[in-house]
């Protein structure tokens, strides 16, 4: 059993292990009492359990089968009884729902075919070519799952263009700036966090 800021949890050999991207989301979350919030790609579940501590309700969803088993233990480990996990690709097991928070630490390495595996832990981080794969996919769905003034907090790293993410999401009528950093031996990691104007 492993710990971080006093979350117990258990992984799984085919679920992403939390490390800095999933830590430096964790040390800068904005949730407000009351919040319904959705993370998308939960792993290990730590982020929503953090979440859970403030919020009315956290769903929490992953594509990968073996991250909702680990998350289950997790979410009993810690007694998180406020997440509802579900199984699914980005917002499809959401269909109709609204949120005032949605959190997201994207896939966000550019791999190509050579670098990518061909086992459950491939979606954790393979954003295609350009690393942009699903951020894109992403921020071009928020608009219809927020509740009036909804926000957003994600996590992608410089290589996988900055300066587009935050075109995107202005041009969809979101207020974002960059909240956290985290050097590496290549690049930053940073935390977007933004509110939706529309």
């Amino acid at each position: 059993m492993l710990e971080y800021d006093e979350i117990h949890y258990y992984n799984h050999p085919n679920v992403y292990e939390p490390a800095d991207d999933s830590f430096l989301l964790l040390e800068n979350l904005r949730v407000e009492r009351r919040d319904r919030v959705l993370e998308i790609g939960t792993g290990t579940g730590i982020i929503a359990i953090k979440a859970s501590v403030k919020a009315r309700m956290v769903v929490a969803t992953d594509i990968n089968p073996y991250a909702i088993e680990c998350a289950t233990k997790n979410i009993i480990l810690n007694k998180s009884f406020n997440i509802e996990l579900r199984q699914g690709n980005l917002f499809e097991p959401v269909k109709g729902e609204k949120f005032d928070l949605i959190l997201f630490n994207t896939p966000y390495l550019p791999t190509d075919d050579e670098e990518k595996i061909n086992d459950e832990l491939n979606a954790a981080w393979d954003g295609g070519v350009d690393g942009r794969m699903l951020i894109d996919r992403f921020i071009e769905g928020l608009p219809h799952y927020f509740n009036p003034g909804g926000r957003i907090q994600m996590v992608q790293s410089t290589l996988s263009d900055l300066n587009m993410t935050l075109k995107k999401f202005e041009d969809l009528g979101f207020r974002v700036s960059v909240t956290a950093r985290k050097k590496g031996f290549f690049e930053e990691i940073l935390v977007i966090t933004g509110i939706f104007n529309k």
